[in-house]
């Protein structure tokens, strides 16, 4: 079953549900060459391999794909090349974000392009009350025909009271989590409609999954797919079939690594995942700046971590 062009709200959420309920959902990497410059080829090979490893969904130009360093041009680019590597296979979402007058014009393009639905990224700077974060997701949703996800991370936290307003525009069909106040999760999804999508997009969610699972949002992103889907499947699996003891072991012997790895540079929850695609060979080249690229140190230890974590699943570097 594939996602047709223009397919309403409440086909492309169907859609999403059971691709979170099969797989990960896969947020790519965007390449650069040596010089700064998007890479169209690179990308385009990489998405290929991301979704050859079938993640329930692909969100091009999001955090981990740097949206917030790509001009327009690019922009489309990338959203291009995924809706056209996907084929209709999967949902495309597409990050957009800044001011809602300026992610206007990225669901425009995105639209263009033949996204399926579009990830509302917390707006740029300044803090807002509970009026205002509604207004900012009335505002887009009134200018777009793309079913539009929410995301609540940083300044983005909205109330039980304001996640139902949001619920009741036709076009927005859920919420992606990076608080991780599960609190909080959990008055958000007694408030929702019964089939508002939520999802779990806290910095190497796996590390919460099970804790997200329990206040009924089991789907998650993985930014490990980025660079190692045999793990991530791995994990996941693992996670759906009740087999907590290799949970445990990947958790331990793996994920926790990596999140103390990330945890010592402000920006590594992107520049490490792409070092770590670029030690599996993908073409997918350094961060933008302000991003920098992980110490000579940090790569040494992020190998170990990585060869430590492929073995556990019998795959290799």
């Amino acid at each position: 079953m594939t996602v047709s062009a223009g397919a309403g709200p409440e086909a492309v959420a169907q859609r999403l549900r059971d691709g979170m309920a099969g797989g990960v959902l896969s947020f790519p990497l965007t390449s650069f060459r040596d010089d700064g410059t998007l890479d169209p080829d690179g990308f385009r090979a990489y998405v290929a391999q991301r979704l050859a490893a079938s993640p329930g969904a692909v969100f091009p130009a999001c955090g981990t794909g740097e949206f917030f360093s790509l001009d327009e041009d690019e922009y489309r680019q990338v959203v291009t090349i995924t809706v056209e590597e996907a084929a209709g296979r999967v949902p495309v979402v597409a990050g957009i974000g800044y001011g809602w007058a300026q992610a206007v014009r990225f669901a425009r393009i995105a639209e263009d392009a033949g996204a399926d639905a579009l990830l509302v990224l917390p707006h740029y700077l300044v803090a807002a009350p509970q009026d205002g974060l509604v207004a900012q997701l009335e505002q887009i949703a009134a200018r777009t025909r793309l079913p539009l996800i929410a995301y609540q991370r940083g300044q983005v936290a909205f109330t039980a009271e304001s996640l139902k307003r949001i619920a009741a525009l036709p076009n927005v069909i859920g919420l992606k989590d990076g608080h991780s106040d599960l609190d909080r999760l959990q008055r958000l999804t007694l408030a929702a409609p019964e089939d508002f999508l939520f999802f779990n997009g806290a910095a190497t969610a796996e590390i919460q999954a099970r804790a997200y699972a329990t206040v009924g949002v089991p789907a998650y992103s993985s930014a490990v797919h980025a660079f190692a889907p045999e793990i991530a499947d791995a994990f996941f699996a693992a996670l759906r079939d009740g087999d907590h003891g290799t949970v445990d072991k990947l958790l331990r012997d793996f994920y926790v690594p990596l999140v103390e790895l990330r945890d010592r540079v402000p920006g590594y929850a992107v520049s490490l995942v792409k070092a770590a695609a670029r030690l599996r060979g993908h073409r997918v080249g350094s961060v933008r700046a302000p991003l920098t690229d992980p110490s000579t140190a940090d790569l040494a230890t992020l190998r170990t971590v990585l060869t430590t974590g492929l073995d556990l699943v019998g795959a290799a570097l």
